[in-house]
């Protein structure tokens, strides 16, 4: 197994196609899936044809991927995973946070200890100038997570979406780091 990036708690390395038993039973959960498509089932064949290419997709100006699986350190257990893509496939300059682990990770601090390493290597490895991330407005515990990470709030916004899910009517929020404020913060 290749890591890409270890915490005290967690291991973050590439996907496989032998994750996708756990990213169905990730995406299957109601409660996992309620702030993305109001938890709705997920198919086993929406798994390998959307998702696990999206996951496996390497980006160009990092020379890896943007997408990590999440391991718990000692077990080695699936969590889920987490997102660190540029919005522009051949900049580093600007990229986008995410994070999707399974209920029984939740408030073990996985999601900012993982988010705040990423963070970390993007502005000292990968030549990154300012991280972003986006939730639902109504999406308190991810909310606190990109604060915790020491993102800022920059805006409120609505987005144009296919369906609408409960709260998506509270429309969207982003927030922000950049490389000259978390260097000021260290």
């Amino acid at each position: 197994m290749r890591v890409f990036l270890e915490t005290e708690q967690l291991v973050l390395r590439p996907f496989t196609d032998a994750d996708a038993d756990g990213l169905f039973a990730l995406d299957n959960d109601p409660d996992v899936m309620r702030f993305i498509n109001g938890g709705r089932p997920v198919s086993r064949e929406a798994i390998h044809t959307q998702t696990l290419p999206r996951l496996l997709h390497d980006y160009p100006c990092f020379g890896t991927r943007g997408y990590w699986a999440a391991e718990e350190k000692t077990t080695g257990a699936f969590l889920g995973w987490f997102e660190f893509r540029p919005l522009d496939e051949h900049s580093p300059a600007v990229v986008e946070l995410g994070y999707r682990l399974n209920k029984a990770a939740w408030g073990n601090g996985y999601a900012t200890a993982g988010s705040r390493a990423l963070i970390s290597k993007g502005f000292t490895d990968l030549a990154v100038e300012r991280v972003t991330a986006n939730t639902m407005a109504v999406n308190v515990r991810s909310r606190r997570v990109m604060e915790k990470a020491g993102m800022s709030f920059l805006r409120h916004f609505t987005g144009d979406w296919p369906e609408a899910i409960a709260g998506s009517e509270h429309g969207e929020v982003e927030y922000v780091l950049a490389r000259t404020d978390w260097e000021q913060r260290r």
